[in-house]
């Protein structure tokens, strides 16, 4: 009931450039990507085979322009806490409908698979991401769970 009435507000709050950095300084480098070409660092700490899959494909894909692993300080507040998403994606304009995408990777849609209160905050984050794109910016962000490089570009190819 509580997500139903969710709502969120266009803040002037702003994150600077070392959110990417600020919570970094002892990194376990057993979980690097190869090195990448496309991501906004030469590497990205992965958290699963299938975060490292969809990578390899962000990576060399024609219609991705940057992305980025988004750091654990990029937090969407919740009613069930913090949410961060996996990833923020940049496409060529006229390759794709959607330019800029943030995607949580799962390995499975399952909503049976999905613990509660992490769908509960993917649910929250949806509500969070229509606000951005429908009021606060003319790019029209979009957010989806996918679960793998083929299932993102179905979602940014379609309406």
């Amino acid at each position: 009931m509580v997500i139903e009435r969710l709502t969120y507000d266009a803040v002037a709050e702003r994150y600077e450039t070392d959110i990417f950095t600020a919570s970094q300084i002892v990194q376990d480098f057993s979980r690097a990507s190869e090195k990448l070409k496309k991501h906004v660092y030469d590497y990205a700490l992965l958290d699963s085979d299938t975060e490292r899959k969809f990578v390899e494909q962000l990576d060399i894909s024609n219609e991705i322009v940057v992305y980025a692993k988004l750091p654990k300080g990029f937090a969407i507040p919740t009613p069930v806490g913090d949410y961060n998403p996996d990833w923020a994606i940049s496409f060529k304009e006229s390759s794709v409908r959607h330019i800029y995408f943030v995607a949580e990777t799962k390995g499975t849609l399952s909503s049976l698979k999905l613990r509660e209160f992490e769908s509960t905050k993917i649910e929250c984050a949806r509500r969070f991401f229509e606000r951005i794109g429908s009021s606060v910016t003319n790019d029209h962000v979009k957010y989806d769970v996918v679960t793998d490089y083929s299932r993102l570009m179905d979602v940014v190819r379609s309406a």
